[in-house]
């Protein structure tokens, strides 16, 4: 009773093309394909961006001291 046969597949496979109509399914089956191959060129864009810091982020920690300003000290002057 734990496990389906394929005959309770097929059964629950022909209830849902009755359901839903196989244009539907195969709109939803390509537009679950495209999110999928977005999400993998996302991911893929997100790699490399891990890989290049962004234009104007300082990366050396001896010239990230020398490019700080003291905000308190040119108040002052």
């Amino acid at each position: 009773m734990g496990s389906f046969s394929i005959w309770h597949w097929l059964i629950v496979l022909l209830i849902v093309v009755m359901v839903f109509g196989t244009k539907k399914l195969k709109n939803m089956g390509s537009d679950l394909g495209s999110a999928v191959k977005g999400f993998k060129d996302g991911m893929k864009d997100g790699a490399s961006d891990a890989d290049h810091p962004p234009a104007g982020q300082v990366t050396n920690a001896g010239t990230a001291a020398k490019e700080t300003i003291d905000v308190q000290a040119k108040e002052k002057t």
